[in-house]
């Protein structure tokens, strides 16, 4: 989540308030968690059970991003009058693929000469299905149409993303949700968790988000997708009411000591439990929101997208390079793989991620304004 998204250079777009500027650390953290969560096996024989057990639960943060993806957007895009008709919404479509679409197609090329090198050298490649790379192309890998993840593997949640950033101006006109009274978005909000739930329990597993992600990915971003747009409108209503801060943080313990207490199915408590902290953390100025905001995590945050997307292909090379066929990693080598990804992130978003949007978005705006 770059400052460039979050205050779009468009006529009506709206700058975050200056707290919000929490979750783009948050997001930081967030990616990092995944990176961790893919190196996990590895670290089996070094870290704790307690820290493995942690670890192995990283998949969640997809769910943190998909419903912060869903506030910042409908802050940023609901009201903008520069996306508004046909020319407007094409408007909005040009910023979002030209924010995701570049990056994820350096990777994947990535992964082509990668694959490429490997069958060139004899090695088994029959995992990576050369008939579905078009659907990776086309950012639609996670729409149903395929049995598996593969190629870029965190790339599923980019084609589940671009599937709700299509349907977004839809949503945006689908009620007049400024009539709506705190109470119904309240119940609409609870409504999608409990649609959540339910999804994945007809689906197999609500005990797992992480659940035949080819299968279920899809509905799992837009459900929480959507909390986020209607977790958005309710700050709207609640930014400046007392104490609606420590009931939010009051909310994220309860659910999340009562899921893991009760052994509640991960459908049912965690993206409310996401909810709840995105929430405390857009509406407070206290320690967590400011330590969010530091310069550091800040930064972690603007390049957070380049981390997810880069660290899947640089630890199989690592592996490839440094890992042997125990699959054990120690924390030296750890350290390295880690300074290798924020090296990898930092060059990445300056070299590729934001020059590469600015020319989609220079080229596109030319061509709707002709």
């Amino acid at each position: 989540m770059d400052r460039t998204q979050q205050t779009a250079a468009l006529p009506g777009a709206r700058a975050l308030a200056p707290q919000l500027d929490a979750l783009t650390g948050l997001r930081g953290l967030a990616a990092w968690y995944v990176v961790l969560f893919h190196t996990r096996v590895t670290l089996k024989a070094t870290v704790g059970p307690m820290a493995y057990a942690f670890l192995s639960h990283g998949y969640l943060a997809v769910d943190l991003f998909f419903i912060l993806s869903g506030f910042v957007l409908w802050h940023s895009g609901a009201d903008n009058p520069a996306y508004r008709g046909a020319r407007g919404m094409a408007r909005f479509w040009l910023r979002r693929i030209a924010r995701i679409w570049p990056l994820h197609m350096v990777l994947l090329g990535g992964f082509v000469a990668l694959v490429g090198l490997l069958a060139a050298t004899g090695r088994d490649t029959s995992f990576y299905r050369w008939g579905e790379l078009p659907l990776h192309v086309l950012l639609m890998q996670n729409w149903g149409m395929t049995i598996g993840l593969m190629w870029n593997e965190p790339a599923w949640s980019i084609s589940c993303e671009w599937a709700a950033y299509l349907l977004f101006p839809f949503t945006v006109m689908a009620a007049p949700w400024r009539d709506w009274s705190t109470g119904a978005l309240v119940a609409l909000g609870c409504g999608l968790l409990a649609g959540l739930w339910a999804y994945f329990a007809l689906h197999g597993s609500a005990d797992y988000l992480g659940y035949e992600i080819q299968r279920t990915g899809l509905m799992r971003c837009l459900l929480e997708f959507w909390m986020g747009n209607v977790l958005r409108m309710l700050w709207a209503r609640w930014r400046d009411v007392p104490d609606i801060c420590t009931g939010a943080w009051a909310a994220m313990i309860a659910l999340l000591e009562g899921g893991v207490v009760l052994q509640l199915p991960e459908a049912s408590y965690v993206p409310g439990a996401f909810a709840a902290l995105i929430l405390a953390l857009s509406l407070e100025d206290r320690t967590p929101a400011r330590l969010l905001r530091s310069g550091p995590l800040h930064w972690l945050g603007e390049i957070s997208y380049s981390t997810y997307l880069s660290h899947f292909l640089l630890f199989i090379v690592f592996k490839m390079l440094f890992v042997g066929p125990d699959l054990t990693v120690g924390l030296g080598k750890l350290a390295l793989f880690l300074m290798i990804v924020l090296a990898a992130s930092a060059a990445l978003y300056r070299l590729v991620e934001k020059p590469a949007q600015h020319w989609m978005l220079r080229r596109g705006e030319a061509r709707l304004a002709a």
